[in-house]
């Protein structure tokens, strides 16, 4: 910054700094994240031992510029999945992302992967049609992604499950803020748990591959490079959090918010195609993931001060998301308005940050939003008067990830 004077960030002991980790924060994020933008657009949080970014050309810079990494996966996820795609950088990252992706978009996910969500989703829905009223977390969002994914992987179904608790106990471990030590101890043995069963089966199918995602994996090659079994294991753990839950709260969030705005619910009613739109929305007004973590290479100037070299950046993605410098009325959910491009919203190039921008872009967009679509067509198909049960009302919870954690319909039984 040359002879001019230095900008401090705003330390997490400014008793008139908001704080992330409050209870008032738990309950309503978002006009933390206006006083955030507002007032202390870069924050050290010493609890936390993170610098917080909240203005969407912060968040969308550290996500982009290649000063930034992901090397604080290293200690945040390493534990719990091994290395995973996500740590890894340059060529290393482009030659298996290329091996993954393939398999999770395109032909493969439209001829192979979409019947096993239309069979998952069909299952789940004729499990409550018929009784009128359902919590619809705990009925249909929070299996469909994880019956899914054992499914794609070519799994016993008879361990659904046992995958889903795995995933429960892997999610708790990377929102584990409060470093509770019986939540990290269960993800640690539940890493043991899942290598011990994968391992076996990963050499089978490189024996002898079947038409499915894990074979898919075990064969895929660019150059000569092929996944080890260890990194096709840590991508089968980091597919069942990061796709499972994400999925899982993305579903409960979008019928939350179609229940809350019924002239749009009735619009998606009558063209499906628009839930796209109502997913693209939702990832913006209220994206799963609310926050995630970079760390810059080099000293970095962002709005409110400097960066040093090597520290962790908490980026926030819900503050950036309803930053009104970027969108118009950040704060309503409109699934036609005009400033989010429905075009790239699943790609690295989307304008909304909840799948991340840039090389680390989401890979299982593409999966996600084909769960959504079809999860949702069908249900509105089997229960087309769906509506929120006569005094409830959906409360978010959680604050890395975020979502209500019932969700009280009622309909006409089918």
């Amino acid at each position: 910054m040359g002879q001019e004077e230095e900008i401090v960030p705003v330390a997490s002991n400014d008793l008139t700094a908001p704080d992330i980790l409050s209870t008032d924060f738990a309950l309503d994020p978002y006009s933390v994240y206006e006083t955030l933008r507002s007032g202390y657009p870069l924050m050290w949080h010493e609890a936390m031992g993170s610098y917080i970014i909240s203005r969407y050309a912060d968040v969308e810079r550290a996500m982009k510029d290649p000063a930034f990494s992901n090397r604080n996966y290293d200690w945040q996820l390493e534990p719990v999945h091994g290395r995973t795609i996500l740590q890894m950088d340059g060529r290393e990252h482009a030659t298996k992302r290329a091996l993954i992706s393939p398999a999770l978009r395109g032909r493969d996910l439209a001829e192979k992967f979409t019947p096993i969500i239309e069979r998952n989703s069909r299952e789940l829905i004729d499990g409550f049609a018929s009784e009128g009223r359902t919590d619809l977390v705990a009925s249909f969002a929070n299996r469909l992604p994880i019956s899914v994914i054992v499914d794609m992987l070519g799994l016993p179904r008879d361990d659904h499950e046992r995958f889903h608790q795995w995933y429960s106990s892997i999610v708790a471990f990377i929102s584990n803020l409060t470093q509770d030590p019986a939540v990290a101890e269960a993800g640690l043995r539940t890493k043991e748990e899942l290598t011990a069963y994968l391992m076996p089966i990963i050499e089978a199918r490189r024996a002898a591959p079947r038409d499915d995602l894990l074979s898919t994996l075990c064969t895929a090659e660019i150059d000569g490079v092929r996944m080890t079994n260890e990194e096709i294991k840590s991508f089968v753990s980091l597919l069942l959090a990061a796709a499972g839950e994400t999925t899982d709260k993305a579903i409960t969030c979008l019928v939350r918010n179609l229940l809350d705005n019924p002239d749009q619910l009735a619009a998606v009613r009558a063209d499906r195609t628009l839930i796209d739109r109502a997913l693209a929305e939702t990832l913006r007004y209220s994206p799963v993931v609310q926050m995630v973590m970079r760390q810059p290479d080099a000293d970095v100037e962002l709005s409110g001060g400097v960066i040093p070299a090597g520290s962790t950046v908490t980026c926030l993605i819900g503050a950036a998301n309803r930053d009104p410098d970027r969108f118009a009325e950040p704060d309503v959910f409109d699934l036609f308005r005009t400033d989010l491009d429905l075009k790239r919203a699943f790609t690295a190039g989307a304008n909304h940050t909840a799948f991340a921008l840039g090389r680390h872009f989401c890979v299982g967009a593409q999966l996600a939003r084909a769960e959504v679509a079809v999860g949702i067509g069908l249900l509105l198909d089997a229960v087309p008067d769906l509506r929120l049960a006569p005094g409830f009302t959906p409360v978010d919870a959680g604050v890395f990830t975020r979502a209500p954690e019932r969700l009280l319909v009622e309909f006409t039984p089918a």
